[in-house]
């Protein structure tokens, strides 16, 4: 079963396997096959070859130092919406002002669906005198990721500047990462897997922005690349990621 089926993926990502060599990064000369993991920079061999991505909100990953980032996928959204992603290295935080309204991407105890969260706010907005026109009527303008372990986030998570964030939970969906983590549940998304059901739960619940959610698959281009890569070298069944349960 391709658990891409149905998504418009730009079908560029199979020009990846023609990809055999390697080439300095353009910034720090450090030899890289696709693209630098730590310049966010893509090799001149596919720069052509890659969707580019605008987002309706700015998307900023906070990662944790010892995160491996070879193994990352946050990367991929910083390649792909390079306007819209900001990846930031902990204790490295961004800085937001009272305008801005920023959510946390996170399934801890206080998380709401982002439908209840635009719900809540879209009362507010309507006992308010508001220009139709006016941006603030945006209910979000910064979605914020942790990209670590499980057990790196909970560090992150006391940060006062994320710990006072409303905080968002997505829809359940079964995790397609092949990287295991150990005590982890089958739906504990990638980041880049998050961040693409972000986009495609924010189509859904703002009808205004009269957005498909088609027009986010791209965001799992590397992603979808990667994973056949994995599949051709390892059957499904036999790598631990998949055998997870839904509850642990």
């Amino acid at each position: 079963m391709n658990p891409f089926e149905g998504m418009e993926i730009s079908n560029d990502w199979q020009t990846l396997f023609n990809i055999n060599e390697r080439q300095p990064c353009r910034k720090c000369s450090k030899s890289r096959k696709y693209f630098c993991y730590t310049c966010y920079t893509l090799n001149a061999d596919i720069e052509n070859k890659i969707p580019t991505l605008k987002l309706p909100f700015k998307i900023d990953i906070i990662k944790h130092s010892r995160e491996i980032a070879g193994k990352s996928t946050a990367i991929h959204a910083a390649l792909l919406a390079p306007k819209d992603v900001t990846i930031y290295i902990y204790p490295d935080m961004p800085r937001y002002t009272e305008d801005d309204k920023v959510i946390l991407v996170y399934p801890g105890k206080s998380a709401v669906t982002l439908q209840d969260f635009y719900s809540s706010n879209k009362k507010q907005e309507d006992n308010q005198v508001c220009n139709k026109k006016d941006t603030s009527r945006k209910f979000m303008t910064h979605a914020l990721f942790i990209d670590s372990t499980w057990n790196q986030s909970n560090g992150i998570l006391k940060d006062p500047i994320i710990s006072e964030l409303p905080c968002i939970k997505l829809q359940i969906r079964l995790s397609q990462f092949w990287r295991h983590q150990k005590g982890s549940p089958r739906w504990f998304l990638a980041t880049i897997e998050a961040i693409h059901q972000l986009l495609v739960e924010f189509t859904e619940t703002d009808i205004e922005a009269n957005e498909p959610p088609q027009n986010y698959d791209n965001m799992l281009f590397f992603f979808r690349f990667m994973y056949e890569k994995i599949h051709q070298l390892y059957e499904h069944d036999k790598l631990k990621s998949y055998r997870r349960p839904m509850n642990i």
